[in-house]
């Protein structure tokens, strides 16, 4: 079954009763049929899109909280939001912008909770460095990863908004009417956003080069 979500002993067990296996599920359905077939019982619906989405949300999560540990626990949150919030569902939009709609506001809910000091401000984002060819020499690779942190540090510097919108770009494939959607902004302001990141990242990398 789902291996982060349902893990033995994992604090979610409760999710437990909502599983009552029906017909085979389409691994080829789109999302938002995915969805709506776990919405009517079909509990293998929810172990397809979890395999096609868990990967993007937990590293969107990690790049804004930048702590693996509190990252899990949103992460786990985050599905069981959907999990509850299935009986609900209608197809309104992309189902990767719902998705990201409710990471999104877990992560703002978290935030805002958080007396300490804790913010948007003092995320990360990790950039996967590409996989090197085997012949690739290691003057190559170290500039690969010395590319990387670079973006990294930018990343780092970039405003919150700004920051958030380039990863649901990039991470979760979102448009700017998918990210404005996500984020509870209007569409002028997604694009704004995603554009000053972007025009920074590229000014940065190129001061650095």
């Amino acid at each position: 079954m789902v291996d982060a979500v349902l893990q033995p002993g994992c604090r979610y067990a409760e999710a437990s009763a909502y599983w009552h296996p029906v017909m085979p599920t389409d691994a080829d359905a789109t999302d938002e049929a995915l969805m709506l077939g776990y919405r009517d019982g079909d509990a293998a619906a929810f172990d397809v899109l979890y395999s096609r989405h868990k990967g993007g949300i937990y590293r969107f999560l990690l790049r804004q909280c930048r702590n693996a540990g509190l990252a899990d626990e949103l992460f786990q949150d985050v599905w069981m939001n959907l999990i509850r919030a299935r009986a609900a569902y209608t197809v309104q939009a992309k189902f990767s912008t719902y998705l990201y709609r409710i990471a999104h506001n877990r992560l703002m809910d978290h935030f805002r909770r958080d007396d300490a000091g804790a913010s948007l401000d003092d995320e990360s984002v990790s950039i996967d460095e590409p996989a090197a060819p085997r012949s690739a020499e290691p003057e190559v690779s170290a500039t690969s990863r010395q590319l990387a942190a670079q973006l990294l540090a930018l990343l780092n510097d970039l405003p919150d908004e700004q920051r958030e919108a380039f990863v649901l770009q990039q991470e979760g494939g979102l448009s700017v009417e998918e990210i404005a959607a996500a984020t509870g902004v209007n569409r002028e302001t997604a694009k704004s956003r995603l554009r000053y990141a972007l025009a920074k990242l590229r000014q940065g990398m190129q001061a650095w080069q």
